[in-house]
């Protein structure tokens, strides 16, 4: 069977960051799976259309045709790699994510970046709903306190004027909507390992997953 590594976990939690350089690392592919949703969120306001028609939002998420090349994402040949991390981007993809009819367009796209010779997969239920016979399951977390200050410094060096409080109470309310969405809600799978970064390098949060890995495949 081919290998699949999932880590999920809550918004500015790094794991994307960390999925990527596993993946990096162990040479498989790497799956952005909340990318998805935020292309379509993206695509749902840039046609203005109602964040709450689950109905129009299913459609939009079936027909994306995203392009994943050279760590860059595009979508209708624009290049929307930092487009789709703006704040009010994040936020709409929180609300679509939620939607039962856009999860299930999406859930064939995911299923499908199941290739030779593995997948490193990220987002929120790819160990509980996606893969759930992945070997290696990672939940990883950290205080809302120190995401935050993580997505601050990030801001600021794209230049980005942001303060850290509203971004605490953002990242806060978009845990709990995502706790208690009623579809697939934000929690570890039952065989997940749970990784608390707050006081972890990004280095070392990457040597504790291909350690978890390794230990695994001896």
């Amino acid at each position: 069977m081919i290998p699949v590594i999932t880590i999920d976990g809550p918004t500015a939690s790094g794991k994307g960051t960390v999925a990527s350089r596993v993946a990096a690392a162990l040479g498989f592919d790497y799956l952005d799976s909340g990318a998805l949703y935020r292309l379509s969120a993206y695509k749902a306001l840039k046609e203005n259309a109602d964040l709450g028609n689950e109905e129009v939002l299913g459609e939009l998420a079936g027909a994306l045709a995203p392009r994943f090349e050279s760590g860059r994402i595009f979508l209708d040949d624009e290049d929307v790699t930092d487009k789709i991390r703006a704040e009010e981007v994040g936020v709409a993809a929180s609300k679509v994510a939620a939607l039962p009819k856009v999860r299930a367009a999406l859930l064939d796209v995911q299923k499908r970046a199941r290739r030779e010779p593995g997948l490193v997969a990220d987002g929120r239920d790819m160990g509980s709903v996606i893969f759930p016979d992945a070997p290696l399951k990672v939940f990883l977390t950290a205080s809302a306190q120190a995401r935050a200050q993580r997505r601050f410094n990030q801001l600021k060096e794209k230049g980005i004027v942001a303060n850290i409080d509203t971004l605490t109470r953002d990242l806060e309310e978009r845990d709990r909507r995502d706790m208690q969405r009623p579809v697939c809600p934000l929690a570890p799978a039952k065989d997940a390992k749970i990784l608390d970064s707050s006081e972890l390098t990004i280095e070392a949060t990457v040597a504790q997953v291909l350690q978890w890995y390794r230990e695994l495949t001896r």
